[in-house]
């Protein structure tokens, strides 16, 4: 009776682990609600705002300058009636930077908003990579955990029957010891993984600002979509996606147009300037006398004085060519991290092929045969613990292998800027 309740078990245990999950969208508002939480990506909105405001400050014309003086002052008396070059001056001068300045400045400015967008947006892509993998680590953990309670299910069963036979002298007390050791070695590995579970969930809720204990459901993988993709078609969506790469784009573009503002500094301003003099009646002579008024321009004199001015220009030229090479650097880093990538998931894909074809079947038909002949007596019990301990490392890594995939994914998809998948 008992050989037979073990049966169940282990067949019930074969059909839940054939069942098929539908996917969810849980995981896409996991990952927005974090997004539109992130203190970062609200930090660099702000950073954003600051960049913007700081435009205008920079792309229009200084401030008028109001004067006003006493020329011509006789000191013997200081008396505006006595002399006729006595007079009072009220003068307005506006600066006027060289044609092109200002706009020039305006899109050096309004660039840095540009670069700080990207910022956001790559932002946005780590966040989106971070929460799915650690959001697939907690699926494993908690499949994996699912796996081996079935098994200790199996195994308790199993110490049941010894017990019985070793009741009744038929089984030893080795046999005995051997099988609650099996229990212990699995419900220590079951709390290790429910550790584990812990972890992962503290660290998407830790995006959520919820406790860390926070429950989050997840899906079940059951299958996985290959991603057919080359290595060319990779680095193409990097170099037209990656945010990342982009703000090193606009970083290049900002140093030509600081060049553009250092070029100018060799042209020179101009000041134009109106006086008005008032003065007084004369005293000695009764004589009124007119007002006057003065026109003054003035224009600055851009001398390069200790090489000043060439060397902003080169240092704008050495900038470009700073984030020109850093893009470059970039690329190569990336395009070597797709090699590799695409190396391990070719892998991966192979490996998960191997185990659903191959491997996951033989240990299935293994654990039925070693529990038809131990019901028969023609086995021991040993060897349907060991064929149930090979067909729980299968499940379990094949799981891992699923979850690695898309993991994986996530990871390209952050590193090229876009999905890869519909």
């Amino acid at each position: 009776m008992r050989k037979r309740k073990l049966y169940a078990v282990v067949v019930l245990l074969f059909v839940i682990s054939n069942l098929q999950f539908a996917q969810d969208n849980n995981i896409k508002s996991i990952i927005n609600k974090s997004i539109e939480l992130s203190p970062k990506i609200k930090m660099l909105k702000a950073k954003r705002d600051i960049a913007f405001y700081r435009i205008d400050q920079k792309s229009n014309l200084p401030d008028p300058m109001l004067t006003l003086a006493l020329i011509n002052l006789p000191t013997n008396s200081f008396s505006f009636d006595q002399e006729a070059m006595t007079g009072k001056i009220i003068g307005l001068t506006q600066k006027f930077p060289f044609p092109g300045k200002l706009s020039a400045m305006e899109d050096f400015m309004a660039i840095d908003t540009l670069i700080i967008d990207q910022e956001i947006n790559d932002e946005i892509n780590k966040i989106t990579e971070t929460v799915t993998k650690s959001y697939f680590d907690l699926s494993y953990f908690r499949q994996a955990i699912f796996y081996a309670e079935e098994t200790a299910k199996l195994l308790k069963e199993i110490e049941d029957v010894v017990g019985v036979k070793y009741s009744v002298s038929t089984a030893t007390q080795q046999n005995l010891i051997k099988v609650q050791l099996e229990i212990t070695k699995i419900s220590d590995k079951i709390e290790e993984l429910k550790s584990m579970e812990k972890n992962s969930l503290s660290i998407i809720n830790s995006f959520l600002f919820k406790e860390a204990s926070n429950n989050i459901n997840t899906v079940i993988v059951s299958s996985i979509k290959p991603v057919n993709i080359k290595l060319e078609e990779l680095t193409n969506l990097a170099e037209k996606n990656r945010p990342f790469l982009k703000g090193i784009k606009y970083s290049v573009e900002k140093a030509q147009l600081s060049k553009s503002i250092a070029d100018k500094d060799y042209y020179p301003d101009i000041s134009l300037g109106v006086q008005y003099s008032l003065r007084e009646r004369i005293a000695s002579t009764g004589k009124d006398l007119d007002n006057m008024m003065s026109l003054v321009l003035g224009i600055s004199i851009p001398i390069n004085y200790g090489g000043k001015l060439t060397a902003k220009v080169e240092e704008s030229v050495s900038l470009q060519k700073l984030n020109e090479e850093k893009y470059s650097t970039a690329l190569q880093f990336l395009i070597s991290k797709f090699g590799s990538d695409l190396a391990e998931l070719k892998s991966t894909e192979e490996r998960i092929k191997l185990f659903e074809e191959g491997l996951l079947p033989q240990v299935n038909q293994n654990l039925k045969s070693a529990l038809a002949s131990y019901q028969v007596d023609e086995v021991d019990f040993i060897n349907v613990i060991d064929a149930q301990d090979q067909l729980f490392k299968i499940e379990t890594n094949l799981y891992k292998l699923k979850t690695n995939y898309l993991k994986q994914i996530a990871e390209l998809e952050f590193l090229t800027g876009t999905s890869l998948t519909n």
